[in-house]
């Protein structure tokens, strides 16, 4: 059953990712990857790839029931025509972390729609069957001035599984003079859980909505990121979820962040929104919002990927 839903999805999200005409300089990339619980512990089993995506051997840093895997992306960019599709499959029992080594890109759009369409789009899938875990940290996302990118994550969940998750992104290069007045960039979460969506969450930048000037939308802060956290059924019951996220608060009050971020629980689904002017800071405030989740959510502590520390 899991497997043909997993099947189902693959085929509805390459439907909606390919919302246009494939441009003539399409550079169509791919990357799925399997994990599954194995007598040696949670292995990558199965990988299929094309075009510039790839992986690395997996990553043990905390013992063999966790996966550490880095996602590369050799052109570290995306341009107009591209389109990138990520996939992640963890089977029953596996436990995959799924991080990058650097920052993803979207470059400035071509001007010349002779020679293709200005698009530039990402899609991510994440599978993960019961009793499974997830947790998904890719770093920043910078936006060019003069972009026009659409970057979507949809995480299909069942009732006991577990995930953890963050997006960053950056509109623009403030700190080099490089600010983002004329771009277009969407970003889109969705979170499935046994085939019903729960959470539907879009952003959609562009000169003519002034969402990145209006007070009620960004309010000229060029930097914004979702942490989504589901915790299986059971695993916390309503009086812990508010202690924890009384001591979620606790930590953004003492960090002086609380200007900066929110909380929301969602039935299972805890989501944190950050708004403000630097990714490492956000990063941060994740991780330290990490480390108090993750015990509760998935029974270990936190291991910072190596990669994180390069």
């Amino acid at each position: 059953m899991f497997t043909n839903t997993v099947k189902k999805h693959l085929a509805t999200s390459t439907h909606n990712v390919s919302m246009h005409d494939t441009p003539k300089n399409a550079w169509l990339a791919s990357l799925c990857l399997e994990f599954s619980l194995t007598p040696s512990g949670s292995q990558l089993t199965h990988t299929k790839r094309n075009g510039p995506l790839s992986v690395q051997k997996a990553f043990y840093p905390e013992g063999r029931d966790c996966a550490h895997i880095y996602l590369l992306h050799p052109p570290a960019g995306i341009v107009s025509g591209d389109e990138l599709r990520i996939s992640i499959k963890v089977n029953e029992q596996a436990h995959a972390l799924v991080t990058t080594p650097g920052a993803n890109r979207f470059y400035r759009a071509r001007k010349d729609l002779s020679i293709g369409d200005s698009k530039q789009l990402q899609h991510g899938n994440i599978f993960i069957a019961k009793q499974a875990k997830c947790e998904n940290f890719p770093l920043e996302t910078i936006v060019y001035e003069g972009a026009d990118g659409f970057n979507t994550v949809d995480v299909h969940l069942t009732n006991d599984s577990a995930y953890l998750g963050w997006d960053i992104t950056c509109l623009g290069l403030p700190s080099s003079g490089l600010l983002f007045n004329n771009g277009h960039y969407s970003q889109l979460n969705r979170v499935y859980c046994d085939n019903t969506l729960i959470y539907h969450d879009r952003i959609s930048i562009k000169p003519d909505n002034e969402i990145y000037q209006h007070r009620a939308g960004l309010n000229n802060l060029s930097v914004f990121g979702t942490f989504m956290a589901y915790a299986p059924a059971g695993q916390l019951d309503e009086k812990n979820k508010k202690v924890l996220i009384a001591q979620l608060r606790d930590c953004i009050i003492a960090a002086n962040a609380e200007t900066k971020i929110s909380i929301s629980q969602i039935r299972q689904l805890l989501v944190i929104r950050y708004l403000g002017e630097h990714a490492q800071e956000c990063k941060a405030l994740f991780i330290l919002l990490w480390q108090k989740i993750r015990p509760l959510y998935l029974n270990k502590e936190a291991s910072i990927p190596r990669v994180w520390h390069t």
